[in-house]
This record gives structure tokens, sequence and C-alpha cells, in this order.
């Protein structure tokens, strides 16, 4: 578990995981000494990963889809198979009706039929449950106020080559320095710095920590699906300001809204679902608990 220290620099790294050690200090009321130990040690142990999660518009990755799998026998078999495809970004291990859950991005509705085609005909699939996302109303890692960002990148250049290669990057490391950035990518130092500050700007990036469950004590997880008897959008905003739901999204398919739920413990657990089942509005419900994570990778674009 973080002390509370280690907390408040984790939550600043989620908002802005590019801050500098300085800032880090002055929000948490430490030294810039100490907040770097502190952070090096978190990212040394993998209690926090800093990474960019890049936009899926800005790379053309339109489409997504909740996939709820029954398998036959070995779930951990048909987990492998699955997680192997780039375009499953979450895949879980549960305990409810179906034995494995994942989310599918896609780069249009043509392509997300094509993966969904794959994993019906992937080995001990006996069939797949499919909620297509209509409005993704609340994301673990996104920016807040992401409205604003997405208005501004519908003005914004198409990322170039080089933009590319910075996004690449800052996936799988969103503190490198501008330095090492720039020696990747062929720029100076300047421009590399002008060019990830308009990225992040136009929401094309957001620069965040993905923090390991059990250093925030968060060691219950799952998810629900949602009926509604009327529009999907009030609930679903009602669901999102719920404390401990991290992921709201609806749909057309089995459920009308997808939800996911993070807890310290299992009544905690149980409370947020019954908070979720008891908004107005919902008519039925079906939840599973998420036994083993097995992939949770948000790069959407290949390393340079």
């Amino acid at each position: 578990m973080l002390d509370a220290t280690d907390a408040a620099l984790v939550t600043a790294l989620q908002r802005d995981g590019r801050a500098s050690f300085q800032e880090l200090a002055a929000e948490v009321g430490i030294s810039r000494e100490a907040a770097r130990a502190r952070v090096t040690r978190l990212l040394d142990r993998r209690e926090v990963r800093v990474v960019g999660i890049v936009a899926p518009e800005v790379v053309g990755l339109g489409a997504l889809a909740h996939v709820s799998v029954e398998v036959v026998g070995d779930s951990a078999a048909a987990a492998r198979v699955l997680a192997g495809r780039d375009a499953v970004m979450f895949l879980s291990r549960t305990a409810g009706r179906r034995q494995l859950v994942a989310d599918v991005r896609a780069r249009d509705a043509a392509a997300l039929d094509a993966e969904l085609a794959a994993i019906r005909a992937a080995p001990q699939v006996r069939g797949i449950e499919v909620v297509r996302c209509v409005e993704l109303v609340k994301e673990a890692y996104s920016s807040a106020g992401a409205e604003a960002p997405a208005r501004e990148r519908a003005a914004a250049p198409a990322p170039d080559e080089r933009d590319r290669a910075l996004l690449a990057l800052l996936q799988r490391d969103g503190r490198m320095s501008y330095t090492g950035l720039a020696e990747r990518v062929g720029l100076s130092q300047a421009a590399t710095r002008a060019r990830v500050l308009r990225l992040i700007e136009t929401g094309a990036v957001h620069v965040t920590g993905l923090v390991a469950s059990a250093a925030v004590g968060v060691r219950e997880a799952a998810g629900i699906g949602i009926g509604v008897d009327a529009t999907a959008r009030p609930v679903a905003a009602a669901a999102a300001s719920i404390e401990g739901v991290n992921f709201v999204m609806t749909g057309h398919g089995r459920f009308d809204l997808v939800c996911g739920v993070d807890a310290p413990d299992r009544a905690r657990l149980l409370a947020t679902l019954d908070r979720l089942r008891a908004l107005p509005g919902v008519v039925r419900s079906e939840s599973w608990v998420h036994l083993e994570i097995v992939k949770e990778d948000y790069a959407q674009i290949s390393p340079v």
C-alpha cells in the first residue's frame, strides 16, 4: 500500500504524467529531491507506470466493442490466444456466465466484424456476445475534460510521421526526456518539446500514471451490464458519477450500458454494484467478477 505522500504523487502523475519533479514537489509539499526519489522508487517497483494514452480517433480506431466469451474447457488456454490479438486491449478471466470478457478496438465496423469473427473461430471458444459501443462516457485513463480536447482535435492537423514516432515512444515511457525523444525522432530538443506539447494540448495523447491495483488497495474488480427502460445516456451519466466506477459505455447488443468497478474490498464492491442496479431507469443487470486480468494494453501505435 502507498503511504499518503506516494498516493498524492500518484494522483498528480495521473493528472499530468510529464510534470517536473519541481512541480510534483510543490504540489505535494516535499523537496524536489524527495519527489525525485519517491517517483523513481514507484517506477522501479512498477507500482506506477507513466505512459501516453493515444486518443483512438487519432490513430484511426473508431470502433469499440465489449465482448463476452464462452469457453469450452480451460479458459487460460483460450485467453492466451485472444491476448495475442492486437485489437484486444483488455482481457479478463471472470466468474460469471461467460469465462472471458474483452474490450476490442478496430479501425471501423468492417474491421471490428473481422476481429469478432477471429475471436469466434479461436480454439475452445463456443460463442460470443457483443455490445457495440455507441458512446464512451467514462474511461479510466482518459484525460479530465475530454470534450474540449475532442473539439480541438477536429481542427488539429493529422499526425505526421514524426508525431506518430513521438506518440509511439510516449506510449512506452511517458516521462522520457525531451533530449531522449529528440534523439529518437531526429529533431532538435526545442522542436520535439513543441510537438509533444501540441500533441498533449490538442488531446491527441494523455500522459498519465497507470497504477498497480495492489499499490492503491484495489483488491476487487468487476464489470456490470445494464439494461434500461428508456434512453441510456442519463443512466450512463449517473453511473459515471459514482465513486469506484472507472468505465462506462453505452451500446447496442446484449446490454445498453457496460460499466467497470474497482473497490478495496468485497463489501465496497457489492455496495457499488447495488448503487448501479438501483439507478433510476435500470430494469435488469448482470455482473461478473474479474478473477485475473490477462491483458491491459492501451498502446495503439507500433514502436519505432
